[in-house]
């Protein structure tokens, strides 16, 4: 503040409009200078696209021609009878030499269409006869082949060519030399069957000099497949490896209109060019560092120069302009500044000219709407954290999560897998239909699939010396309830109701009574000394029985849903058990339409 003249020292409106239009003639310089550099370093980027898309044709063409090869290749092989004989039929030793010399032959001459490319074929039978053109060339033993998933991702789909990805295992062969590999079926068109397979290998090096010639510093060419897989890219290194992140890409740049995108890879940022390639089922990627494509275009110590000259020229004439508009609010918006230290529960004084007492009315009627939106805030913040507490309680108990998986874990080291997977699916049932299903109300079937993935979890936790059963009506199953009414009550049931016998049952009821739907949990367990009228029970004792935020919540959530007459209702006799009753309103759900009540 120095350098401002004493006069000028305590006109602090003066220097913030000072300094705000000058902050925003600099922004707008820069703005206009960006956007000037943005807008011709786009038009560059689209003719060097538009030349690199040209070079991707390219690539792309010699692809195709290389799988028409293949494609002819395959034909002439499906086509053969000696190939047939010799995969399918059993012979003698003569008959074998015979009949591989005239395979030898005719596999010369298939061989021939690919002579154009560093390929061999390798052919394999029904009846254990393999046959390859070059053995050294692939040297991939007869039980890798066998191993591996070449033959069975080719029979996935027999009639069509398919391209993989694979690398030797053993370090003897070419220090783990990558190959792509395009198999394809061997299927009798009679008879449909399959009676051996056909690949057709290329040494990855082999491939890569496709397109060799158009890669350089900073402009790499990936060839994916659609899991994200590397097939070949001039980058040696990531051959094999996934990359998902280029996948990512794919559908921004099928719908981006300019048919590229500049996006940041490698912790560089790339111009993105993509081309799919449908005899293959991969993706061509063309990535060029935009800094080397883009660089050195512009001189932009000029750029800066002609921007410093207009915001000097800026400054003058904002100093002059605002010295005479701010005067008169000087002590408007001193008080203003000090709204804040008083929390906004100080008014401003009205008064000056007109511009300022209408400030100032527009400033004291926003504190007024601020003091109602904060009120309001804070209600809407209190009925938020009911509605979470809410949310979090309709939730499987941590506690038992963490039971049923270490009755997992104890299942496994005990070997019986099975018995395990069966509890991971229960559980994984249960978490659909609670944690994944956000719906308020779900129908009786869904409920009691929860119902029955719980009771098997606790049945393989603690033996099966309680018996649950089933009865719902057929009718009913459609029927919309709120979503885990009933586990509650067989929870506490299962921990509670059978302390003092050791085997019992609970039966769980479901039928519909004109307009009510009618749920019951019954037991034989131990029962309680009291008789309740759709209430639940207040006593020590039976808050131990009733314990937990989730029944308690059930009678409340009924009566915030349905009102009267509905909710729940709990009898219950020493010695002989205790039922649940609980009364819902009938709400069927139609396809395409809302659930409604009857």
């Amino acid at each position: 503040m120095k350098f401002i003249p004493n006069r000028f020292k305590h006109n602090g409106l003066f220097i913030i409009m000072f300094l705000l239009t000058v902050t925003i003639v600099i922004i707008v310089s820069i703005s206009i200078s960006w956007a000037t550099l943005r807008m011709s370093e786009k038009f560059f980027v689209e003719k060097f696209s538009i030349t690199n898309s040209k070079v991707m044709n390219q690539i792309s063409d010699k692809f195709e021609s290389y799988h028409d090869s293949i494609v002819i290749a395959s034909t002439n092989i499906l086509q053969s009878s000696t190939v047939k004989r010799v995969l399918t039929e059993k012979a003698t030793n003569i008959e074998k030499m015979r009949s591989f010399y005239n395979l030898d032959q005719q596999m010369k001459y298939i061989r021939s269409n690919l002579d154009s490319f560093e390929a061999e074929i390798l052919i394999s039978g029904i009846n254990g006869v393999n046959y390859t053109t070059n053995r050294s060339y692939w040297p991939i033993t007869d039980e890798e082949l066998t191993e591996s998933d070449l033959i069975k991702q080719t029979r996935v789909t027999p009639k069509k060519i398919v391209y993989q990805y694979y690398q030797l295992k053993s370090d003897a062969s070419n220090n783990k030399e990558r190959f792509i590999v395009a198999s394809r079926a061997l299927k009798d068109p009679f008879s449909m069957s399959i009676y051996g397979s056909m690949f057709f290998v290329i040494s990855e090096r082999e491939f890569r000099n496709f397109y060799a010639n158009y890669t350089g510093a900073g402009n790499d060419v990936y060839l994916i497949d659609k899991s994200g897989v590397i097939f070949s890219s001039n980058q040696s290194e990531l051959i094999g490896q996934m990359e998902p992140e280029l996948l990512q890409h794919v559908e921004k740049i099928s719908s981006s209109k300019d048919q590229y995108i500049i996006e940041e890879f490698m912790g560089k940022e790339q111009i993105v060019l993509m081309k799919y390639l449908p005899s293959f089922d991969m993706y061509l990627f063309n990535i060029i560092d935009e800094k080397q494509a883009v660089g050195g275009l512009f001189d932009k110590k000029s750029i800066f120069m002609i921007c410093m000259t207009i915001v000097l020229i800026a400054l003058i004439a904002i100093f002059l302009l605002s010295r005479m508009l701010t005067n008169s609010l000087s002590r408007l918006v001193k008080q203003i500044s000090n709204a804040s230290q008083n929390k906004f529960h100080q008014y401003v004084t009205v008064g000056g000219i007109y511009e300022t007492r209408q400030i100032g009315r527009a400033f004291n009627a926003m504190l007024d709407e601020l003091h109602e939106y904060v009120d309001q805030l804070l209600l809407a913040q209190k009925h938020q954290r009911n509605a979470e507490l809410e949310a979090l309680q309709q939730q499987i108990n941590p506690h038992f999560l963490y039971n049923t998986l270490t009755s997992i874990k104890f299942t496994v080291q005990q070997g019986e897998k099975k018995e395990a997977d069966a509890i991971i699916n229960s559980l994984i049932s249960l978490l659909q239909n609670t944690i994944g299903n956000v719906s308020e109300t779900v129908t009786i079937d869904q409920e009691i699939e929860n119902l029955q993935s719980y009771v098997f979890i606790n049945q393989k936790r603690y033996g099966s010396r309680i018996n649950v059963q089933y009865f719902i009506d057929p009718k009913c199953r459609q029927y919309q309830i709120p979503k885990l009414l009933l586990q509650p009550f067989v929870e506490n049931a299962f921990f509670h109701a059978f302390t003092l016998k050791n085997y019992g049952y609970i039966h769980i009821l479901v039928w519909s009574d004109k307009n009510y739907l009618i749920c019951e949990v019954v037991d034989n367990g131990d029962g309680m000394e009291f008789i309740s009228d759709k209430h639940l029970p207040d006593t020590k004792r039976n808050q131990q029985l009733f314990k937990g935020i989730g029944i308690r919540n059930v009678n409340d959530r009924i009566g915030l849903l349905y009102g009267e007459p509905f909710g729940v209702d709990i009898s219950s006799t020493l010695g002989e058990g205790t039922k649940v009753k609980i009364m819902l309103p009938i709400l069927k759900t139609e396809v395409g339409e809302k659930s409604e009540i009857e």
